[in-house]
């Protein structure tokens, strides 16, 4: 790949979907585009880079940032968050579905599905009456790939590690004949997938409980990361939590907006508990 096509896909990518490509990347991204030459039937990475930065290929974007995305999840990843979850999230969203009302989590860049899963079986184990109420965990992407893996929600042992031995007995169904996981009925009623890019319009109505965004913005430079905090306490509601990856942090400047409560996890500023079990 020669330089100046480089340079155009990085700032593609950057337009398209906040994505920071450094000259150091040019090989991983040389070898995550080599299939997408072979399926729009470019000779050379010059030619594609033509191609998807053209009006012909729009749609072809979409399949290039899926190959340039990072997808890595586990079941459980960052354990604490779900402890903070269980222990401080739990209890105000039971009294919120005993007045009747909706509870909503947000999974932003949930991948192949396992965090809105791993938050589903989190509250059928810890507060199953949750089941009976308006409950939706929302798990977006900006990889339709991805999200068809999500919706599939079929795992190999090595993928489930991190689920808890009783949690494995209760919501997985274990298919013997390839030797995968599925998740169960009940975990999947509660999760719904959509296709979002984070950088364009959230076309959801109403207000997150809880919006898990993890290892997202670690790849946005810190104008881009800026943008983003505003519009999330937009969507979440005056009690509510947002949670990061563990090298990510609010900046400076947001911290109007979302107040530190336990590692990498932020409670919106002003509300009641927000000073509340501080770790």
């Amino acid at each position: 790949m020669d330089p100046q096509s480089f340079q155009a896909i990085a700032a593609l990518a950057k337009e398209e979907a906040g994505l920071i490509l450094p000259t150091g990347k040019m090989t991983m991204v040389q070898s995550r585009l080599r299939k997408r030459l072979a399926e729009t039937g470019q000779a050379s990475y010059e030619s594609y880079c033509k191609f998807v930065c053209s009006s012909a290929g729009t749609e072809e974007r979409r399949y290039m940032i899926s190959a340039l995305t990072t997808n890595v999840s586990h079941f459980f990843r960052e354990s604490h968050h779900f402890d903070i979850l269980r222990t401080k999230v739990l209890p105000v969203l039971k009294q919120k579905a005993r007045n009747g009302e909706r509870i909503r989590i947000w999974s932003a860049g949930c991948s192949s599905g396992q965090e809105p899963y791993s938050i589903s079986m989190c509250l059928q184990a810890a507060a199953p009456e949750l089941a009976q109420s308006d409950v939706l965990i929302l798990g977006t992407d900006i990889d339709p790939a991805i999200l068809e893996k999500a919706e599939a929600a079929e795992y190999s042992e090595q993928q489930i590690a991190g689920i808890p031995d009783d949690m494995r007995r209760n919501y997985l169904e274990h298919n013997k004949a390839n030797q995968t996981y599925r998740v169960t009925p009940a975990i999947k009623r509660l999760v719904r997938f959509r296709e979002l890019n984070l950088l364009r319009d959230w076309p959801m109505k109403g207000h997150f409980d809880v919006v898990f965004c993890r290892n997202v913005v670690i790849y946005f430079d810190p104008e881009t990361q800026a943008s983003l905090w505003p519009r999330f306490r937009q969507r979440i509601t005056n009690e509510g939590w947002i949670f990061l990856g563990h090298s990510e942090r609010i900046a400076d400047s947001a911290i109007s907006l979302f107040e530190p409560n336990g590692m990498t996890a932020y409670r919106v500023a002003g509300s009641k508990a927000s000073s509340v079990g501080k770790e």
